[in-house]
């Protein structure tokens, strides 16, 4: 095993102002981050702990660039980007750093090659940093062998990722210091420059169209088609930079609402996907607002060249009719501009749902909720469709049209909406005080009704 001490020692401190040639983005970009990374404390703090690091008041975050490791005879010395070491007592806890920015894509080979880095000098992860995006920094872009993962956790940061967390610390006051929030500041201001390469989810991939004209036609797909399997990854990447569009927009975080495990496990999401997508010829995501009255639905429909963008609550179950329940809904949403949302009504059982446009449900909504003879309503979804037509099949358009839909619809409907909550159990008069639910008490309300009950059943035999 090689000797990381000995490499730390001829290392460099990753510099806030490094000097640098002008050609070399990218080792400005890792240098600045890392640099701030280790110097403020709320900063490292969060990025350290997406990667299941806790970082507590005692814990050092010390930074590296221009890091060497020797490979042995023959072989050229490995040179990642950077090497981030977390103390904390006499534990520590070490990260190789591989950076791209602008156009430029992380390769599986250069991973690898850092797993074998990783397991020959005894670091426990390789973090890569670039402009694709993942669900989850466990779930990484590229598909990474099981091998080159033995004893190496691997995990993957955005810069756009990078950006929104600065930026939420900014926003919401959680730098103490002023002289860390001051450096905290001017990463965003460097990573926002155009020059720095920095930027969001923009297209789809190069099978998007002609996958949309195989779901028109009904041609089948197949979930293990490298199209197809393309496609869903562009997507979960799509979905995690909508994430980081809102929680900028409402400056909280906004993640994306997984089943356990494919939180757990990247393939095992991209597998589910795949197969709704040749299934049903849709792909489809959950976000997760704070505080929000229920998850954010989305769904891309290939067939009918549609987004709709939904939220579904519970109906109130204080009101009576359904005509109450429905009124208690619209209420929410009276001031919102009706233009392409939607209503949809839920009973109970097997009955069928009834949906009619927003504006109609405003006019009619005894006609919609349907009468006293319709079955009970127990819940209730208002949905934003947006007709795309030829533009759902244009790789840039349809992101720029789902990147303004979802906002728009949360602007609208989803900071309007309250979930309806039972209210909570009220004291009984007679019940008040702690002397009348004491034993003797509730004794002698037990006999007073016992004799009640007896009075009530007694019929007495005729003379």
């Amino acid at each position: 095993m090689g000797d990381l001490d000995q490499v730390l020692e001829k290392s460099h401190r990753a510099r806030l102002f490094p000097v640098l040639a002008e050609t070399s983005k990218e080792g400005r970009a890792t240098s600045i981050y890392l640099a701030c990374l280790a110097s403020v404390n709320e900063f490292g703090r969060v990025m350290l702990a997406s990667l299941g690091q806790r970082v507590g008041s005692r814990a050092q975050i010390a930074a590296y660039t221009e890091v060497a490791f020797p490979m042995g005879k023959g072989e050229k010395a490995a040179r990642p980007d950077g090497l981030v070491v977390l103390r904390v007592g006499a534990r520590r806890w070490t990260a190789l750093v591989e950076a791209k920015v602008g156009n430029a894509d992380l390769s599986v080979a250069q991973v690898e090659l850092y797993c074998e880095v990783a397991r020959r000098y005894g670091i426990d992860a390789v973090v890569t940093l670039s402009n694709e995006f993942a669900s989850l920094p466990a779930h990484h872009p590229l598909e990474i062998s099981a091998a080159a993962r033995k004893k190496v956790e691997v995990y993957h940061w955005s810069w756009m990722n990078v950006l929104t967390q600065a930026t939420l610390l900014i926003d919401g006051a959680g730098v103490e210091d002023a002289d860390q929030a001051f450096i905290l500041a001017e990463l965003v201001r460097f990573l926002t420059h155009p020059s720095t390469g920095v930027k969001g989810f923009d297209r789809m991939p190069a099978p998007w169209p002609d996958l949309v004209a195989k779901a028109q036609a009904g041609a089948p797909m197949s979930p293990a088609s490298e199209a197809v399997r393309e496609v869903v990854g562009a997507w979960h990447q799509e979905v995690r930079d909508l994430c980081l569009i809102l929680s900028r927009q409402l400056t909280t975080e906004v993640d994306p609402h997984l089943p356990r495990a494919q939180r757990a496990d990247a393939e095992a999401r991209l597998r589910a996907d795949a197969e709704r997508l040749c299934a049903e010829h849709c792909l489809g995501a959950s976000l997760r607002v704070p505080d929000a009255a229920a998850p954010i639905e989305i769904r891309a429909d290939l067939r009918a060249r549609a987004i709709v963008v939904s939220m579904k609550v519970r109906a109130p179950e204080d009101r009576k009719s359904n005509k109450a329940r429905l009124g208690w809904l619209l209420r929410q949403v009276e001031a919102s501009d009706p233009a392409g949302i939607h209503v949809r009504l839920h009973y109970i059982g097997r009955a069928p749902s009834r949906q009619a446009s927003l504006a109609e449900a405003r006019t009619d909504a005894e006609e919609l909720a349907g009468g006293r003879d319709a079955p009970e309503l127990v819940s209730m979804e208002i949905l934003l469709v947006s007709d795309l037509a030829a533009k759902f099949a244009q790789r840039n358009k349809f992101i720029s049209e789902l990147e303004a839909a979802v906002p728009s619809f949360y602007e609208r409907v989803g900071q309007h909406l309250k979930g309806w909550q039972p209210r909570p159990p009220r004291l009984r008069e007679d019940r008040t005080e702690p002397e009348s639910v004491s034993v003797e008490a509730l004794a002698e309300e037990s006999e007073e009704e016992a004799s009640a009950t007896q009075n009530v059943w007694f019929v007495p035999e005729p003379e």
